[in-house]
């Protein structure tokens, strides 16, 4: 039997749930972002608004000007997931090999589901009649032999598609088909098969494997592949455990800046999320990699590797300095500051003989657990009190009465 791989697609996936939430945001343009009060991107733009030109990801003054009339909703992460687990739950129904994309996409494969449910496209068809049944809203669906070719089905009718490709209509359709447009081709590779003269799928497909592994290194075999419309991927159902490779977080600062105290205040906040979150998941890394974003979007990090595994916050801020320090001047202001940790191992509660560092997992024990109940940074550590204070970062003000910038601090003084 030949494999049957079925890509869903959530149509304006979050501006959907608002305005079936809300009737009076039916058939409006709707931008879904952060808080109106600050700075923010449009997270998703109901297709009433992407009439005049908004995009997902574009900064919201833009979007604004393009389209005035809109209407601006915060976003609620916590009714997305829901959603979102409600829609795994119908795809359930017809397979156990259904593949979490991202929150609004899923793969699944149907090959083996035929006997019980039909032929693919009746699959597709019982499947927006669930969704839109039991949730009011819609969905592109597209069918193909494998998941390369499923994505891009998705993408050529929206909203409310329903596109098939079957195997004797690939050579056509990859014919004339932009690079860009096959899912994993961003904007910088599409440019660099450019300046190679390949700028079509079939171009790419029958371009030089040693052209294209010279110019890309290993992927280029990949690319070649891609360019045939092959993919040999299989569908990994979101019950198979993963491993967990990095853990991070990012934050756009209200405004750019280049107050380093300001940054440095950012990074030890991001530095204490992220150290929470290791020991949530039973985690410690090695490498610490910070993320700076400069206000003309221009995106970099930089990364320092270390000889111990450390999940404590303080400890990821240090390295995370010592990385801003190595960097020196900035060259622009920044508008987004990132932590990330990777390199990790399971913890699987280490015992210490060092007194001082089983007294330090206790506490820290304790911190998290009053978190947990009471929200994060109930407690935090008052080394963030002898930064500059912004009350726009965080939900406290408190001017200390002595300022001693966190980079002159001893960083193993507890």
């Amino acid at each position: 039997m030949n494999r049957v791989v079925i890509h869903v697609d959530m149509n304006a996936f979050f501006a959907s749930i608002e305005q079936k939430a809300n009737p009076r945001l039916r058939n409006k343009p709707v931008l879904v972002g952060g808080s109106p009060h600050s700075r923010t991107v449009v997270a998703t733009a109901s297709y009433e608004a992407r009439e005049y030109g908004v995009k997902t990801g574009m900064p919201l003054s833009e979007a604004r000007r393009l389209c005035p009339q809109a209407i601006l909703v915060e976003g609620n992460s916590a009714k997305y997931i829901d959603t979102s687990l409600e829609i795994i739950k119908i795809l359930n129904e017809f397979t156990d090999q259904v593949e979490v994309f991202s929150i609004d996409e899923a793969f699944i494969d149907v090959t083996g589901s035929q006997a019980l449910f039909g032929k693919p496209i009746e699959i597709a068809r019982k499947i927006k009649e669930r969704l839109r049944k039991k949730l009011g809203l819609t969905c592109s669906i597209g069918i193909a032999p494998n998941k390369l070719l499923a994505k891009l089905a998705s993408e050529m009718e929206k909203p409310d598609g329903l596109v098939e490709i079957e195997e004797e209509e690939v050579s056509n359709i990859l014919a004339n088909l932009p690079v860009e447009k096959l899912c994993g081709i961003g904007e910088k590779t599409a440019f660099h098969l450019s300046r190679l003269g390949i700028r079509t799928a079939k171009e790419l497909g029958n371009a030089s494997v040693d052209l294209l592994i010279h110019h890309f290194g290993i992927i280029g075999h990949l690319l070649k592949q891609m360019g045939r419309g092959m993919d040999g991927s299989r569908v990994i159902s979101y019950t198979e455990e993963g491993e967990v490779k990095s853990m991070g977080h990012s934050y756009t600062l209200p405004g750019d800046t280049w107050d380093m105290e300001m940054i440095r205040t950012v990074l030890l906040r991001l530095s204490e999320q992220v150290g929470r979150r290791l020991r949530k998941g039973g985690y410690r890394g090695r490498r610490v990699t910070l993320v700076l974003r400069y206000s003309d979007f221009f995106t970099f990090s930089r990364d320092l590797s270390i000889s111990d595994y450390i999940d404590y916050g303080l400890d990821i801020y240090y390295v995370a300095l010592r990385i801003l320090k190595r960097i020196g001047r900035l060259a622009r202001a920044v508008r987004l500051v990132g932590v990330k940790v990777s390199n990790l191992i399971s913890d699987c509660g280490q015992l210490y003989l060092l007194e001082s560092y089983k007294k330090r997992e206790a506490l820290m024990g304790a911190i998290d657990r009053i978190n947990d109940k009471f929200g994060e940074f109930t407690l935090h550590p008052c080394r963030l009190l002898m930064e500059t204070p912004c009350e726009k970062i965080f939900p406290y003000k408190i001017t200390p009465p002595q300022r001693k910038p966190l980079s002159h601090l001893n960083p193993f003084h507890t």
